[in-house]
Parts: C-alpha cells; sequence; structure tokens
C-alpha cells in the first residue's frame, strides 16, 4: 500500500528539466581494478572436509539435531557452504536443519526470512536439510554490564548450533571485532528482541560481550567463518573451536579489510551506483566505501559529494535502507521501497536516518544531472569527476569521465578498457550503459 502510494505520488512530481538542459555530461571510459585473485574453487568440498577434520564429533552425538545458521547476506557460494555443512553434520549421524539467523530482516517475521534464505537459493531441497524459522527468542542470560543476551527458541532446543558466517568490516562502527561469528551469535540469532537491544547498548562494546554469553550457554558446536576476496568470492574458510571465535573475529578482520574493494579516488564530485540492498551490505550501501563519515561524521574522507542511487536489488525485497545516504535518487527506486520492511530494519538498527528517501528524479539523466549541477564541481563536462560503479560491493569494473583519467593512468592496480564514450540514456531517461559485475 505504502509503495502504491508512493507511486501515485511521483507520477505528479514535475519534472526539472529547467534546471538540468544547461548541465553536459562528461563522457566516461571504462576502467579495471586489479584485485587480489585468491579464491577456493570448491566451497561445498572444502567446508565439509573441513568440519569433519574438527573436534565436533566430541560435541555431535548421532541423532542430535543441530541449528545451522544462515543470514541475510548475500556470501558467495551460500548454498555450497551450507550443503558442505549438511553432508559433514550428517556424516555425524546428525539431523541438521537452517535456522534464519538475520535479527529483523526479512520484515521481522518467520515467512520474511525464510523467503529472504529462498533468494539466496537456501531451501530444504538445495541444501539437503529444512529450514526452521520463527521469531521467539529466550533469554541466555546478561552481558557484566547488565544487557540481556537473547536466542531463537528453536536453535535453544536444539542440540546444538553451527555458526556460519562472513567476517567483515561493518557499516556502522570501527572496532577490533566488527561483522563476524561473535555478531551471528549475539545479533543473527537474537531476532528482532535481540538485535535491537544490542544496537541499543552499543555494537562494539555489545556483541563480544554478548557473544561470550551465548558461548557460555553450551550451545555453539563450531564455527564457520568465510572471508571474501575483493571479486566478492570465497577466498578463506576457517572452521572455530567455540572458545576462539573472538580471536577468529579479530584475526580475520584484518585479512578482510587488506582486501575490502574500495573506489581508488580519494575525491570525486559524483558518485553513480545502480544498486543499493540487503544482499550487498547491511546498510544497503557500505560506508565503508562511500565515506563512514556519512555516518559516524568527522572528516570527509573519501569525499564524493553527491552520490546518485538507481536502483534496489530483488534479494532485498523493497528494504531500501542505506537510501539515506543518497542525495538523489529516482521514481523507479522510490516505487519499489517497501517502507514496513525498511522502517524495521531502521528502528531495530536504531538509525532512522538512513530510511530517509532524498531528492527524487523522473529518471536516471535527470538525477545525474542534479547531482552534478549541485556537487560544486566544475561546469565544464571536461572537469567533472564522475564514478559510475554496480554497488559498493562490486567495484571491480566502473565507468569514470574523462577528468579522473589522469589518476587512472597513474595508479598501476588501475587499466582503462575502453575508450571515452558520451553516456547512453534510452527514451525513457534511463542509463543504459552500466559497469559489468
Amino acid at each position: 500500500m505504502a509503495s502504491e502510494l508512493v507511486r501515485g505520488h511521483a507520477m505528479a512530481w514535475p519534472s526539472v528539466t529547467g534546471f538540468t538542459t544547461g548541465v553536459n555530461l562528461p563522457r566516461v571510459a571504462r576502467i579495471r581494478q586489479k584485485f587480489d585473485a585468491t579464491r577456493i574453487t570448491d566451497a561445498q568440498a572444502h567446508v565439509r572436509a573441513a568440519v569433519a577434520a574438527s573436534a565436533i564429533a566430541t560435541r555431535v552425538a548421532p541423532g542430535a539435531r543441530i541449528a545451522i545458521t544462515v543470514g541475510s547476506r548475500g556470501i558467495s557460494e551460500l548454498p555450497a557452504l551450507v550443503r558442505g555443512t549438511v553432508e559433514a553434520l550428517k556424516a555425524l549421524g546428525a539431523h541438521p536443519f537452517i535456522v534464519p539467523s538475520m535479527g529483523s530482516h526479512g520484515g521481522a517475521t518467520a515467512a520474511g526470512q525464510t523467503e529472504v534464505l529462498h533468494g539466496y537459493g537456501i531451501s530444504e531441497e538445495s541444501v539437503g536439510a529444512p529450514i526452521h524459522a520463527s521469531m521467539d527468542v529466550v533469554e541466555l542470560g546478561s552481558t557484566d554490564l547488565g544487557v540481556p543476551v537473547y536466542m531463537d527458541r528453536i536453535t535453544w532446543e536444539s542440540d546444538g548450533v553451527v555458526v556460519l558466517g562472513r567476517v567483515k568490516a561493518h557499516t556502522a562502527f570501527k572496532a577490533p571485532i566488527e561483522s563476524g561469528l561473535c555478531k551471528m551469535l549475539a545479533v543473527g540469532l537474537g531476532k528482532q528482541r535481540g538485535a535491537e537491544t544490542m544496537h541499543r547498548a552499543g555494537l562494539a562494546r555489545t556483541i563480544p560481550e554478548a557473544a561470550k554469553v551465548g558461548i557460555a550457554s553450551g550451545k555453539v558446536v563450531l564455527g564457520i567463518a568465510v572471508v571474501e576476496n575483493a571479486s566478492d568470492q570465497l577466498m578463506r574458510i576457517d572452521v572455530v573451536e567455540p572458545q576462539a571465535f573472538h580471536d577468529a573475529d579479530r584475526e580475520l578482520l584484518v585479512a578482510s579489510n587488506a582486501v575490502l574493494p574500495r573506489i581508488p579516488f580519494d575525491h570525486a564530485d559524483v558518485l553513480i551506483l545502480d544498486w543499493i540492498g540487503k544482499d550487498l551490505s547491511g546498510s544497503g550501501m557500505d560506508p565503508n566505501v562511500i565515506g563512514m563519515w556519512r555516518r559516524l561524521g568527522g572528516e570527509r574522507s573519501p569525499d564524493y559529494r553527491r552520490i546518485v542511487v538507481r536502483d534496489v536489488t530483488e534479494e532485498s525485497r523493497g528494504n531500501a535502507i542505506g537510501i539515506g545516504w543518497a542525495d538523489v535518487t529516482t521514481n523507479h527506486l522510490v516505487s519499489r521501497i517497501d517502507y514496513a520492511s525498511m522502517y524495521m530494519n531502521c528502528l531495530t538498527a536504531n538509525a532512522p536516518d538512513i530510511a530517509r528517501v532524498p531528492m527524487t528524479m523522473p529518471n536516471d539523466r535527470e538525477a545525474i544531472s542534479i547531482a552534478i549541477r549541485t556537487s560544486g564541481g566544475s561546469a565544464s563536462p571536461d572537469a567533472v569527476r564522475l564514478v559510475h560503479a554496480h554497488s559498493t560491493l562490486r567495484l571491480e569494473e566502473l565507468m569514470v569521465s574523462e577528468a579522473l583519467l589522469a589518476d587512472v593512468h597513474a595508479n598501476p592496480a588501475l587499466e582503462i578498457i575502453s575508450d571515452p564514450m558520451p553516456m547512453v540514456f534510452n527514451a525513457a531517461g534511463v542509463l543504459v550503459g552500466v559497469p559489468a559485475h
């Protein structure tokens, strides 16, 4: 209903063509970043062997019902990772099942969270284990500072849980432990109630302490921590004993940050992102890429003066969280927002600002033109510093304006793969020359 109202409202908004007709768009060239290509080629076999070689057999008896956490992030080869874990547990005589572990995502409903998993290819047919979803929780105890810690009730009533998660920089804070096994245990398995409690208490301080409570419960039988390379491919899979979660999260965060993909320019007048979405970043678009100052304040580095976002991914199911960091968007994106899902996510994260809808234009051409006009950069198209990317997750290939080509030539990690060309739009003003991914 909300989307229908917005769609009807957007139809009535006037064009700002009078403000954009004098804006000349720059020509753009296609470039490629050279990233570390280290990757694991058979994730299913790798994780199956790693689990089998661990000490999990000492904690899992034949017939045990074992939960496997699966979150709302678009982890590379996620079905293969889960399937390999299921196979390893079945080889021990266990009965594994999947539990959605994503805090309030999926609209904070069991059905919504199951649908999120289906969107990632996770189903009983694809991984060999059923999905058991609920939003009910039990309180495990409290941290030393008195913050209550919660766990999904179905997981609590099982015989144990394998915590599967990706280790990566968080989008809301900086600390030795950010996104990883501890966060999956403290926030993901805490469902909406636990996630909101963790956010309100302060994630940086509370996640490590809450994870200690979760581990002390005796429910955790193993951790599987994955790290992706800059091209969104699995490069490391570590099987972690419960008592080593904190050390593993610290070590793997350093490894992940070393390969975190970034835009290779410290300053641009305009950054165009084709996609935002929960599958791309927990915050829709990653402030580690667009500038953490947009979330935490402080020095504007890197400084992308205007950000244009064009669409929200299907996997995000209308949750356009992060749109509040953009400066300009399109009617098309706004018409696809599921406000209930987005607001629930933002309220749980105690971050209503990232749900603010920015200036909304009828099409891509006008959105980009307005961004250029208001960026404070040069009026000359030859001098406009513009970067066009698929998303903050996929940055191997970019489109950049001619004003940035000197920077490209000076950086040995960059290569030009096409000559400069005009930006191309269809008759409806939709940008059609986009980066590959």
